[in-house]
């Protein structure tokens, strides 16, 4: 499904959901990091905002019971470049999109990432 994220500068970047549907409002930030995906899912330090991640390829091992920092995720989005549908790692209950639509986040991909990520730090 095609998805648009509208800043309120009127930049749009497009996209497509893997997981959830609707409408979601937020601040939209970045992170960084390589590994780590679900943690910052349940960080509440993200919380009411939607997460963009640079590390270019996010779903491939999962989520499990033990990767989390609060009893559910806090984001309001999640934004990737290409989302993993095959995971893989031996601890892993579901796939992250299945996490995702449980808990009623979109989830979005093929967004070029590095160009909304520069827009933001400019």
């Amino acid at each position: 499904m095609k998805t648009i994220i509208a800043l309120e500068d009127g930049k749009v970047f497009e996209g497509s959901s893997f997981a959830g549907s609707g409408e979601r409002y937020g601040e939209i930030v970045f992170n960084t990091s390589m590994t780590g995906y679900q943690e910052i899912l349940t960080d509440s330090s993200y919380k009411g905002q939607i997460v963009t991640m640079t590390y270019p390829l996010i779903g491939n091992y999962g989520v499990n019971e033990e990767d989390v920092e609060s009893a559910k995720p806090q984001v309001e989005g999640f934004v990737v470049k290409e989302y993993s549908r095959i995971y893989s790692n031996w601890r892993a209950k579901k796939s992250l999109a299945e996490y995702l639509e449980e808990h009623h986040i979109i989830g979005i991909e093929g967004v070029d990432t590095r160009a909304l990520t520069k827009h933001l730090k400019e």
